[in-house]
């Protein structure tokens, strides 16, 4: 059984102000939005995801400096591993290092490990920043046997963490004005807890990459027809 990969972003800040979004109106009455450009304060959205299975963690908050995200993090995670099968009792000091050291190797600056090693038990990608990289996160990290992974190593899987990031902000904003801060927290929130509904996971080469590539062909086919007429009456 592999390692479950989990990825954490930090979302916005989104503001609370009208947000565009498509809509139908009738002919000649189009929506308008108040001219009056008051900000009624920003939220973001604290996300872990899971891209085997599409589950999301998340939390709207005001702001995510160190003391915000941290706890919430490694509440998640502490979470997270509780309902993981428990880990396997190893005897062996050198295979377990191995285990962890094996996802650095190649780096310029791999994080130091401590002498001894708990079980690897998750794999946590996140951004690279100073907020991301304190001692007293990454300790508890090792100590739960959490080993971070950052960017641009595992940037791909960032990216889907992004992906469904946009899903969630366009589901709950478009086309919306939130008064307050505190309505577009719980308007993220709730997409949130009906993305959770029904998650669809994110899968390399599915069904996604499967509509990218039909789009692409059309275009190219489009393309390609235009140019044989071209060609055609040129001649």
């Amino acid at each position: 059984m592999g390692l479950p990969i989990w990825c954490e972003d930090e979302a916005g800040p989104y503001q609370a102000v009208p947000h565009a979004g498509a809509g139908w109106r009738p002919v000649g009455k189009p929506a308008r939005q108040p001219h009056e450009y008051i900000r009624g304060g920003t939220a973001k959205l604290l996300t872990l995801f899971r891209p085997a299975t599409g589950e999301v963690r998340a939390r709207g908050v005001a702001g995510a400096p160190n003391a915000v995200l941290h706890p919430w993090l490694c509440a998640e995670l502490a979470a997270i591993l509780a309902d993981l099968p428990p880990p396997p009792d190893r005897d062996d000091p050198a295979a377990t290092r191995a285990a962890w050291t094996a996802w650095q190797a190649g780096l310029g600056r791999p994080i130091t490990l401590r002498a001894v090693m708990p079980p690897l038990r998750m794999l946590l990608v996140l951004d690279n920043l100073a907020g991301h990289r304190t001692p007293e996160l990454i300790l508890w990290l090792f100590d739960h046997g959490v080993m971070p992974l950052y960017t641009p190593l595992g940037g791909s899987w960032l990216n889907m963490a992004e992906s469904l990031q946009r899903i969630i902000v366009r589901r709950a904003l478009a086309g919306q004005h939130p008064q307050t801060e505190a309505e577009v927290i719980a308007w993220l929130e709730e997409t949130v807890a009906g993305w959770n509904a029904a998650p669809t996971p994110f899968v390399w080469g599915g069904k996604r990459r499967e509509r990218r590539a039909r789009a692409r062909q059309r275009r190219l086919g489009g393309s390609g027809a235009a140019l044989a007429v071209h060609q055609s009456i040129a001649a």
